[in-house]
């Protein structure tokens, strides 16, 4: 296992092969520059430690998932400053697209903004009932930066993806679920160990099987049939070449519990 870095605003934490990245800067979770970039810098750490099988976006708070970006850091921000961040901001989706390992998000509370945005390209959004999430940047004229725009439309459809822009509304979780914001719905009190659950589903599974699927669809979904058709094809290859995929037509036929590598 790899030594996680020590940050002043994520909670880096690891159990049972899921690595949980915390979002921890009370009061509610507002990005600054510094916490953008240790997102960025978690996510690696996880994201190359062999004992982490998934990765889990979460919040260290009871109330705030998080809040979006800190306003009062953009009071006095000069254009080029501006500019700036929104490149650090598409750095990081790179980045979480990217990752090797399955990513969830587990939404306890108000999430809005970047830390919503970041939940975009998850695989799976869970959410606790009273969890509240929207994309109120209309409301300072300005858009999701964290490759929101993108994202979005991409998971719950041009229109709903209109309206949550063009309005800036946030949606109980119920109304989220329904246009596919968020995948699962968690009683209070059980949306970590719901995740947990699922997480250490997935992380029984195996690895690059689990790389190659999402390479497919995240890649996929942004390309034309064709193209994502070549991904599969190339992902496929790699599948049959590594020992994984014998062991499992040899599990299955043996009717014993297959042994990874």
């Amino acid at each position: 296992m790899s030594t996680m870095p020590r940050l002043k605003h994520i909670r880096v934490e690891v159990a049972k092969s899921v690595g949980w990245l915390r979002f921890d800067r009370p009061p509610v979770n507002a990005f600054n520059r510094l916490m953008l970039n240790e997102v960025r810098t978690a996510l690696d750490a996880l994201n190359a430690d062999s004992d982490v099988r998934v990765i889990v976006l979460g919040t260290a708070s009871e109330t705030h998932y998080s809040a979006g970006a800190d306003l009062a850091v953009f009071r006095d921000v000069t254009d080029a400053q501006m500019r700036d961040w929104v490149v650090e901001c598409h750095r990081l989706a790179h980045r979480l697209r990217e990752a090797e390992k399955p990513i969830l998000a587990a939404i306890r509370g108000i999430a809005v903004g970047g830390g919503l945005e970041m939940s975009l390209h998850a695989d799976l959004r869970f959410a606790e009932t009273t969890a509240r999430l929207g994309q109120p940047e209309i409301n300072i004229a300005f858009i999701p930066p964290i490759a929101g725009t993108q994202a979005l439309v991409r998971l719950v459809g041009r229109s709903a993806a209109f309206r949550m822009l063009y309005t800036g509304e946030v949606l109980p979780a119920d109304q989220a679920h329904d246009i596919g914001l968020v995948d699962h719905i968690s009683q209070p009190g059980a949306l970590e160990q719901d995740t947990q659950d699922f997480a250490e589903a997935l992380a029984d599974r195996p690895a690059n099987a689990l790389a190659a699927v999402r390479r497919c669809l995240t890649a996929g979904t942004s390309i034309a049939f064709e193209d994502g058709l070549a991904i599969e094809a190339r992902e496929a290859e790699r599948l049959i070449e590594h020992p994984n995929f014998r062991e499992g037509i040899s599990a299955f036929l043996s009717k014993r519990e297959p042994h990874w590598h």
